[in-house]
Parts: structure tokens; C-alpha cells; sequence
């Protein structure tokens, strides 16, 4: 049966006096530490390059590099900027503590030393140690996690523009070519009826080309294009008012920050609910209002144009994309309209996905 001590980690000691480096290497090896042992600063780099340790016991005063220079090496390289350094010595003002403290160092100990004080401190600060390479790996862990679902999001969105493209400027496109294989076939027997086939045609050609110019502004990794989600929205108004005359009335009123993703989505359904407005609802008032609620973040689109029975609406007129969007980032949507009185598009988030 093995009875030797469990490794509790390696440490290095850097000590130009033989009675320091006896005593201490015998106490931690006594504990269960690997201790390596060296007596310049220069050895103490070399061996912390080729083998890092857990943490580094280093005195202050040694020939050549003295340990202040020591431990600045070591913070200035990204690979043993977070091994921690207690530092050793038989100064005891406050200039050397503070020193020792600002170039680096996590702790400092006096001499003579304390056998039960060096063992606690040294166990602190391995303890601290590994909790804050827990939090950074944690961390990692994370940021690699959210580039995955941005990555997934990214994925989703372009496979529902995909699909509203094919929805849409798809059957504009069959459309159009009924509409010229007509005109083709009245050019010599009905002249007059054959132009008038090719102006709707010509009228469809120009949806189609609007409808290509939304997909691949939808498929624009940033909606925003680096604006404040306000901004955007601001300027969006603006290009609604010009194209329909109507000036939305807005009232935006966030008392917490939103993430990008959040900000985007948010956008894009508005975005696609003025274009609804604008293509089908013949409206004469409408209005904007987001605003951060007890428990959740609200939108509300609304309009009095002619409206629409919700339960036979297809998802032509951009609902599904909508409903796809919040669904995707743990929100919800709805829409509530009735023939002759006007829409409402009712999007909400939950904090906890904010």
C-alpha cells in the first residue's frame, strides 16, 4: 500500500540561502508539494519556462536579479502572468511590502519564518489560484458557447429569409411569368390588352426587385449597422414617413440595457411590421411604443388600417417570420386585428433572456 502524501501542487523556491531553501523545502515536502529549488532569479526563469509551477516563493534580495525584477518578468508574459508569487524576505517596512505587492506579488512573508503561517498562506493563495483558473476556463467555456448559438442563430435566420424567399419573390416570379406568356400571346391579336398584361408585369418586376433588395437587407449580420437600437429605430421612421406619409408616433422608454441580439431582434420584427403596414394596411395613424416592464420587455405595433381576421391571416404577410424570430430567443408574439379596425403586433421578452 502507497502511504505517500497526495501531490498538493508544485512549487518553486528561490532563496540564495541554503538554511531558507533546506528548511522550507523540507516543510512543504512534508505536506505533499513538489518543491524545486533554485538560487537566482535567472534560474528561477528558466525553470518556470520550461516547467510552470503552481505557485513561487521568492525572495527579495538576491545577487544579480533581485526578486521585484523577477516577478515583473513573469506578470509581463501572458503564459505566467497568473502563477501566484509570495514573496520572502527579511525586510519588514512598509515601502518593501508595498512594492512587492505592486509589481505583482499576492502575499509577503517575513523572516524567520512561521512554519504553520507559511503552510496557511501558501494554501490561500493555491486556493485562490485555482478558483480563478476555474472562472477563467469557465468563462472560455462561455464566450466559445455564445459564439455557437450566435453562430445557430445566424444559421436559423438565413434559413427563414431562405424560406421567405422562396414564399415570396417566388410566387411573384410565377406570376410575372404568366403575365409575359400572355402579353405574348395577345401581342398580335389584342395589342392594347397585351401592353396593359405587360405593365402589371412590369409592376410585378419591381415588387420582385424590392422584395430581393429586403432579403438581402435582412441578411445583413448587423440590422442596427452600429446604431444605438433608438437610432435605428428613428431612421427607420423617417423612411416610413417618406414612403407613406404617415408619421408613426413612438415612445421608447428602456430603463435596462438590451444585448445586440436582442436589439436586432427587436428591430427586425418592427421592421417587418412597418413593411406589413405599408404594403397592406392602408393606415392613417400608427404607433410605436417599447418599454421595460416588471418582468418583461415589451413591443407594441400598432395601426387603424383595414386590419385583418387573425385566425385566417396567412403567413405571407410576415407573421411567421416574426413569430420564427422572438420564438428563436425565448420571446413570444402575437397579433390581434379584426376586419375594419385597425392591428396590433404585441411582441414580449422575459428578463431572463434579456
Amino acid at each position: 500500500m502507497n502511504d505517500s502524501p497526495v501531490n498538493k501542487g508544485d512549487i518553486l523556491i528561490v532563496d540564495d540561502t541554503p538554511d531558507n531553501l533546506r528548511f522550507l523545502s523540507a516543510l512543504l515536502s512534508q505536506q505533499g508539494y513538489d518543491v524545486r529549488c533554485v538560487t537566482t532569479g535567472s534560474a528561477a526563469l528558466m525553470g518556470i519556462q520550461s516547467q510552470p509551477p503552481d505557485l513561487v516563493l521568492l525572495d527579495v534580495v538576491m545577487p544579480g536579479m533581485n526578486g521585484y525584477t523577477v516577478c515583473q518578468e513573469l506578470k509581463a508574459k501572458a503564459e505566467t502572468q497568473h502563477i501566484p508569487v509570495i514573496f520572502i524576505s527579511a525586510l519588514d517596512e512598509v515601502f518593501d511590502k508595498v512594492r512587492a505587492f505592486s509589481v505583482g506579488g499576492v502575499d509577503y512573508i517575513t523572516k524567520p519564518f512561521q512554519a504553520q503561517d507559511v503552510l496557511v498562506r501558501i494554501e490561500t493563495q493555491l486556493t485562490v489560484s485555482r478558483l480563478q483558473t476555474e472562472l477563467r476556463n469557465t468563462l472560455e467555456r462561455e464566450r466559445a458557447l455564445n459564439q455557437r448559438v450566435e453562430s445557430m442563430e445566424a444559421l436559423e435566420e438565413r434559413h427563414r429569409i431562405a424560406r421567405e424567399i422562396h414564399d415570396s419573390l417566388g410566387h411573384l416570379l410565377v406570376a410575372l411569368n404568366i403575365q409575359l406568356e400572355s402579353a405574348l400571346a395577345l401581342w398580335e391579336p389584342d395589342p392594347e390588352q397585351a401592353y396593359a398584361i405587360l405593365q402589371e408585369a412590369k409592376q410585378l418586376g419591381s415588387e420582385s426587385l424590392e422584395a430581393v433588395r429586403q432579403s438581402v437587407s435582412d441578411m445583413r449580420v448587423d440590422p442596427l449597422q452600429g446604431k444605438l437600437l433608438e437610432d435605428a429605430i428613428a431612421k427607420l421612421v423617417t423612411e416610413f414617413h417618406s414612403i407613406t406619409g404617415v408619421l408613426p408616433e413612438c415612445d421608447i422608454t428602456l430603463t435596462r440595457p438590451l444585448s445586440q441580439t436582442i436589439s436586432a431582434t427587436l428591430f427586425r420584427v418592427l421592421q417587418e411590421g412597418l413593411t406589413n403596414i405599408c404594403k397592406h394596411a392602408n393606415a392613417s395613424t400608427v404607433s410605436i411604443r417599447i418599454c421595460t416592464e416588471p418582468d418583461r420587455l415589451s413591443l407594441v405595433l400598432k395601426d387603424n388600417g383595414q386590419g385583418f381576421q387573425t385566425n385566417t391571416n396567412s403567413p405571407g404577410f410576415g407573421l411567421q417570420g416574426m413569430q420564427e424570430r422572438m420564438m428563436s430567443l425565448g420571446g413570444s408574439v402575437e397579433t390581434i386585428g379584426e376586419p375594419g379596425m385597425g392591428c396590433q403586433v404585441i411582441a414580449h421578452f422575459p428578463y431572463q433572456k434579456i
